[in-house]
Order: C-alpha cells, then structure tokens, then sequence
C-alpha cells in the first residue's frame, strides 16, 4: 500500500475536508461505534488526523489505530484529547497490534485506498483476527456510481467548487478508478491525484464470510437510513461469529 498522505496532503488535510468535522455528521459515527464498542475496545483502521477517533475516545471508549502515513497522525497528536489514543504506523491491511477488540471500522471510503482484491480480502481478516467473538467490522463506502455514467463514458464529476474541482476517471474492466482533485492554494492551482478500487456490497459480504464473519447491518447512513438501490453509500456491519 502506497502512501499518498504525505506532509503536503496532511498539512491541508483538516481544512479540505472541514465540513466533515461538524457535529452533524460526526456525532451519529461516534454515536453507533459506541454503541456496538460497548465496555470493549475500538480499533481504527487508517486512523488518519482523529476525525472520529477523537470525539469517541472522548466518549470514553478506549481507542486504538493504524495508519501509514505518519504526517496524518502527527495532526492527530496535535488535537486536545488525543493523547490517550495508541497508533501504529503501518499498512491497516496487514499490521497487527496487541489485544483484541470489539468493534473495527473503517470510514470514509478508506477501504478503497487498498487498490487490490487481494488487499480488501487481506484488510478484512486483519480485522476479524483483531476482534473478540461476537465482535463487528464497519464499514463506511460509497457504492460504485456507475449506473450514473452514459454509455462510453468514464468520467464523472463529484465536486465543483471556486477553490476545488473534483472528478473521478472509472476504469471498468479493471474494477478501479483515479479520483483528480484541483485546489486553490495560496491563489496557486494544485493536483492531486489518488487510485482507488470501488467495490459492491455482495462483494464485501463474500469478503467478510472468508474473514469468518457474517452480514448484520446495512445502512445507507450513519443514522441507520434504510438501505435501497437508490442509496449512494452504505455502512455495513459484520460480526465475527
């Protein structure tokens, strides 16, 4: 897994993404890992800056995360109450730390930063060799919008802003795509691309049944909205049998 989190990306990480932070859409995430946390222990896979991992150590759930890129989560050093939070640095796919957990989750489309079947397969039987029994793996990912795209196209818009524009390049027979992002900086024009692998739900199910874990939940949100072929996301909850 490569690292495309670099200081640059980390320094503005926060601020591109601020609307992310308000209490609207974080309170409901911290709300139900809470909940399915319960007196156990919450790990994070791609931890990141501490967007929920903060506010749900807050809550008083013990938390622990992974992640690669050490510039993210020296921003998550910074913040108040995050000293209590252990991190490991390296690819959440693969690494493993000690003890084990009742809750796992992965927000936030990180799950398609791993750009193979192969490492989903393995990101999933990391975390249900993390969890106690009869403990979760959530997961937060947009379902693929390819119904969305005409016939012939492979490009489809998803932001445009006066000091951002953002698109996303589809590759169908590989299952990929490349999201492009251009950022206003300092009246200076800026590019950042990062791959992705998209991924259906049926497919994450069959992933989760090798890992040893079965399908509870699915929502289309964080407020438990019913999940229906019109839903654009879906949080999903496994449970490790």
């Amino acid at each position: 897994m490569e690292n495309y989190f670099d200081e640059p990306v980390a320094a503005r990480y926060d601020d591109s993404y601020d609307e992310m932070n308000s209490p609207e859409l974080v309170d409901p995430v911290v709300d139900l890992l809470a909940e399915l946390a319960g007196s156990g222990r919450a790990l994070e896979l791609g931890i990141g800056t501490g967007r929920i991992a903060v506010p749900l150590a807050q809550r008083g759930v013990p938390v622990h995360g992974i992640d690669l890129s050490e510039a993210m989560v020296k921003r998550l050093r910074a913040k108040p109450g995050a000293a209590e939070i252990g991190v490991t640095i390296g690819d959440f796919a693969t690494t493993t730390v000690d003890g084990s957990f009742t809750v796992a989750y992965l927000v936030f489309n990180t799950l398609g930063n791993l750009t193979t079947q192969a490492q989903q397969v393995a990101c999933f039987r990391n975390a249900a060799a993390h969890l106690e029994p009869g403990g979760c793996f959530v997961v937060e990912i947009h379902v693929p919008d390819l119904q969305r795209l005409p016939p012939g196209e492979t490009v489809r818009p998803f932001h445009l802003g006066e000091d951002h524009v953002g698109f996303d390049e589809y590759d169908v027979a590989r299952q990929s795509l490349r999201s492009h992002h251009f950022t206003l900086v300092e009246g200076r024009w800026e590019y950042l691309t990062l791959p992705f692998r998209y991924v259906w739900p049926a497919e994450l199910d069959l992933m989760a049944e090798l890992a040893g874990m079965q399908l509870r939940d699915r929502w289309s949100g964080w407020r438990r909205e019913p999940f229906t072929s019109e839903s654009r996301k879906h949080v999903s909850v496994w449970e490790k049998a």
